[in-house]
């Protein structure tokens, strides 16, 4: 099977290059990045770090200069490549690496075309650009506790800025998904369930809470309960599937029984009554 191609632009006058090799690492997950390209106005000192960054994972940088002062022309160098390498038909996937919302619409056009996009910045990034995407993955997470696998505790414990929003309830986010994707005994396979919640909030992610995977997440949730291994691991709201299980019995058993078959062949001897035998016996006497 080929493995996905994704083009994979950065926008460098919004991005640090501390995360260059951390994100390059976490796109390998989804497939292989076969273009590579950052974006800025390399003459500034402000880019200067990014230097090392380049060389060391062959990201190619495409010089923009700032033409007035006030004016982001990265963007729209970026968006002029993104269009020219979405029509060249030799890719499957984008990874827009900025935290800036002028992205947006740049964001929905590549995936109204029926490729995937994938957004990576930091967690002030506008919803816009989010929910634009179809998986979003913020950049403070990324190589947290990655050669542990133990949990780092929440990102908003300590990387937030106070214009962050807030993450999603993760007790109503998993109900949610488990009352939208399990069977009718109340069960949803694991896979399942994080392809919902990825679908329902692209930005979702175990590592957002302070666990490395989706079963460890699962797994430390009170309210849930975890059956089953490898692809083969199920959950559930604790104490919902065993009451589905439970009402079912209750109503078998209270089901009426079925009535007795009636016996449809109808007996077709004459009923004899006392008048039938006392007639019978009196012409039996002899006359005289």
């Amino acid at each position: 099977m080929t493995a996905t191609r994704i083009a994979v632009l950065i926008d460098a006058d919004n991005t640090s290059p501390k995360h260059a090799s951390a994100l390059l690492e976490e796109l390998a997950k989804y497939g292989v990045s076969t273009v590579k390209r950052a974006y800025g106005d390399w003459t500034t000192p402000q880019l200067g770090g990014w230097k090392t960054e380049l060389n060391q994972h062959a990201i190619v940088p495409v010089q923009q200069f700032a033409y007035t002062t006030g004016k982001n022309s990265t963007d729209s160098a970026l968006i002029i490549d993104a269009m020219d390498l979405l029509y060249s038909g030799n890719l499957d996937a984008f990874a827009l690496v900025s935290s800036d919302s002028d992205f947006t619409r740049l964001a929905t056009r590549i995936r109204e075309s029926g490729m995937t996009v994938y957004g990576l910045g930091l967690r002030k990034t506008p919803q816009s650009l989010v929910a634009a995407c179809d998986t979003f993955i913020y950049l403070e997470v990324l190589g947290k506790d990655a050669a542990t696998g133990q949990p780092s505790g929440p990102v908003d414990a300590g990387d937030d800025t106070p214009d962050d929003p807030p993450l999603p309830n993760l007790q109503s986010l998993l109900v949610r998904g488990i009352n939208n994707a399990s069977d009718e005994d109340g069960w949803v396979n694991l896979g399942a369930l994080g392809n919902y919640l990825r679908t329902a909030s692209p930005s979702f992610d175990p590592r957002l809470y302070g666990f490395p995977k989706l079963l460890s997440l699962v797994e430390a949730q009170p309210f849930l309960t975890v059956t089953g291994s490898g692809s083969g691991t199920k959950v559930s709201q604790k104490g919902k599937a065993a009451a589905k299980k439970t009402t079912a019995r209750k109503a078998s058993a209270t089901k009426e029984p079925a009535a007795a078959p009636v016996d449809e062949v109808k007996s077709t001897r004459p009923v004899v009554t006392t008048t039938t035998r006392k007639r019978a016996a009196k012409k039996a006497q002899p006359s005289g």
